[in-house]
């Protein structure tokens, strides 16, 4: 967690109060604050109301950025928020956005409260309360899905309109992408530099298959609001269900990505007594998403589903990789983002298992196995 200095919390809550204020078209003034932590860049502080003038809530959540941080991230939570809060009640998959200010880097969001985080759950000695927890998360990503399936041209104008009073390099940054997608990107294009690098030589088969997970960032049928990171770390488990926090690069992209995310990043947080579970969960998890979205999705079968979200999961293994390797910590406070070498090889071995166990294509576990001793040998000789 990050450690805010003083005169910081004393900043960042007169900005949100101003922020606050500003909406309300009266006074409002924060108190009591409280560190939630933040990636370095952020502070996140949950502060009480006082003097409650417009029905607030009796705590909200604040998040601010500091000056480093690029304009464009800071408006794709902004318009990523505004677009989430937009949802109908049931269909909301986080904090509501109470107020915002582009200029001023803040947003102040509803409270959820402190409930259980997934990595508490996931870290539970008893496999029954960890796969209600997956299958939960699951069913909320499905959901999220199916109620903002289509909603691409809605998310593209909130972004115009949240960032109106931005210059428009910030605009056509914004428009590009950025994040985890360019990241992946770099990634598929060091594929015969890395392999080189591990003294493994794959077919062209695994880099087309690479390829083919990069492009769900881009086209299909199943595009989907998602706010990027959905891994451990940034779900909270309420009274009110499974809740996603942290939408720094929301956008639209291919929904299996998000179920390939999650499969790809919770076994590290598994309990030892519980590892020897995965599979099972991995499958509650792809299960409980399946059944909120198939009515949406009557053409695929489920065979097609599995090897949708093997190729985004291998995507998602080879850029942790790509990361490790390169010793690059851009995705530092991802969930996928690993400086452990043994979390890196049980992927691959997980990797490894989820093609066998869905009949993947020809030489494909061979290939999973080999990069992994290739990089067994790379770390530990």
């Amino acid at each position: 967690m990050t450690v805010l200095a003083d005169d910081r919390i004393t900043s960042v809550l007169d900005v949100a109060a101003g922020v606050l204020a500003k909406r309300a078209g009266t006074a409002v003034h924060l108190d009591d604050p409280e560190d939630l932590g933040g990636s370095g860049r952020t502070a996140v502080l949950r502060a009480r109301v006082i003097d409650n003038p417009v029905s607030l809530d009796r705590t909200v959540v604040v998040k601010a950025f500091d000056e480093e941080t690029p304009a464009a991230q800071v408006l794709r939570e902004i318009a990523s928020y505004r677009y989430a809060t937009a949802l109908p009640t049931q269909s909301r998959p986080g904090p509501q956005l109470l107020a915002s200010d582009l200029d001023a880097r803040v947003l102040v969001l509803t409270d959820l409260g402190n409930g259980r985080s997934m990595v508490e759950v996931l870290g539970s000695d008893d496999p029954d309360d960890v796969e209600r927890g997956v299958s939960a998360w699951g069913q909320a990503l499905g959901r999220m899905h199916a109620a903002t399936l289509g909603g691409d041209e809605d998310f593209a104008t909130l972004l115009r309109i949240s960032g109106k009073s931005v210059k428009g390099s910030v605009r056509k940054a914004v428009a590009a992408g950025g994040g985890v997608r360019d990241e992946a990107a770099a990634a598929f294009a060091a594929f015969d530099d890395v392999t080189r690098q591990l003294g493994v030589d794959l077919p062209t088969d695994a880099r087309d298959l690479l390829g083919e997970g990069l492009a769900l960032f881009d086209d299909g049928d199943f595009r989907a609001f998602s706010p990027a990171d959905v891994g451990p770390e940034n779900i909270l488990l309420n009274g009110d269900g499974i809740k996603f926090m942290d939408y720094e690069w929301g956008e639209f992209r291919d929904a299996t990505l998000d179920v390939a995310y999650a499969q790809a990043t919770f076994p590290a947080r598994l309990s030892v007594d519980v590892v020897g579970h995965r599979p099972e969960l991995e499958t509650a998890l792809s299960d409980a998403w399946r059944a909120e979205v198939k009515p949406l999705w009557p053409s695929m079968t489920d065979r097609g589903l599995e090897n949708r979200i093997l190729k985004a999961r291998t995507l998602w293994v080879w850029l942790s990789t790509y990361w490790m390797i390169r010793g690059d910590a851009t995705g530092h406070d991802w969930a996928l983002h690993t400086t452990d070498a043994r979390v890196l090889l049980s992927r691959w071995a997980d990797l490894a298992d989820a093609g066998e166990s869905v009949g993947a294509a020809d030489g494909f576990v061979d290939c999973a196995d080999r990069v992994r001793e290739a990089l067994r040998v790379f770390w530990f000789g």
